[in-house]
């Protein structure tokens, strides 16, 4: 995140919804008795718009009829926010500052879902999912 100038947060978010990545410090490492992990900062909040915007894209895609989506990009007066499409319905999700250099973001979410589309498969979920619940 910090070779990308402007970014706020980043978050990975599977088809069904759980984040898989985040790039809010402590929020990869799995839950623990002593220490329950709910929603921490922006990267939780991150992960729930991407969701969102991800199936309202995809309802709207179906509905015109044109394909699957590549990316969403929505501009705001205070940051901007890119959802691309990783694997199987997995998301990419940024939100950047207003004054961030929308083609550097572009490129570099490009360049992660190239490295790291094919690894984000519904066995890495299901393995995220039982290490989740044996945590608890």
């Amino acid at each position: 995140m910090e070779e990308v100038p402007g970014l706020n947060s980043v978050a990975v978010v599977s088809s069904d919804g759980l984040m898989l990545l985040s790039s809010d410090p402590g929020r990869n490492e799995p839950a623990t008795r002593e220490a329950p992990q709910g929603p921490k900062g922006s990267s939780a909040d991150l992960a729930t718009i991407v969701s969102g915007v991800g199936s309202l894209t995809i309802g709207a895609s179906k509905l015109m009829e044109a394909g699957n989506v590549k990316q969403t990009m929505v501009a705001m007066e205070e940051g901007s926010l890119f959802v691309m499409s990783i694997s199987d319905g997995s998301l990419l999700g940024v939100h950047a500052t207003p004054d961030c250099d929308m083609s550097i973001v572009a490129y570099h979410m490009a360049l992660f879902v190239g490295r790291a589309g094919h690894v984000l498969t519904p066995e890495l979920r299901s393995e995220l999912r039982q290490s989740m619940e044996s945590a608890k």
